[in-house]
């Protein structure tokens, strides 16, 4: 089951403005729980993405156990995400990657340096058992640091 929350809701707490999302022109969230959550701070506003996976029309892993075709997949999504708050991948402060074959890291690796570019962001990568849809092989998740509207 896919959810889509409400587009959008703000929280205002002392300086500091919360607003989570899921974007009408992004991927809809897998399951209850929100795409984006940005905090605006001052003059600018962090954007903490959930971990996203490929997934097909069905809710399915895409291309299961295709970690190049996942990477790719997510990078799309992920860049939907961040240009629906004005954001790119030049503005990804951190990356953590979940991969379920740590051998499969060259795979990632050649996708993730078409997308990332430029200054590197803080990186994490790690193996786990499995991932919450079987055949997905990676899931990724960033925070973006973006100028203010």
């Amino acid at each position: 089951m896919t959810g889509r929350a409400a587009p959008s809701i703000t929280a205002e707490r002392g300086n500091v403005r919360i607003t989570i999302d899921n974007p009408a022109n992004a991927p809809a969230p897998a399951g209850p729980y929100s795409q984006v959550a940005r905090i605006d701070l001052g003059t600018g506003a962090l954007l903490v993405l959930s971990g996203q996976v490929a997934l097909d029309e069905e809710n399915d892993a895409a291309f299961p156990g295709d970690v190049a075709a996942q990477s790719e997949a997510i990078f799309e999504a992920i860049g939907q995400l961040l240009a629906a708050h004005g954001a790119g991948f030049a503005d990804i402060v951190n990356i953590r990657t979940f991969l379920t074959d740590m051998n499969d890291r060259a795979g990632y690796a050649a996708v993730r340096a078409k997308y990332l570019t430029g200054t590197l962001p803080t990186s994490t990568t790690v193996e786990v058992s499995r991932l919450f849809k079987d055949g997905a092989v990676i899931e990724i998740e960033v925070t973006a640091a973006v100028a203010g509207d």
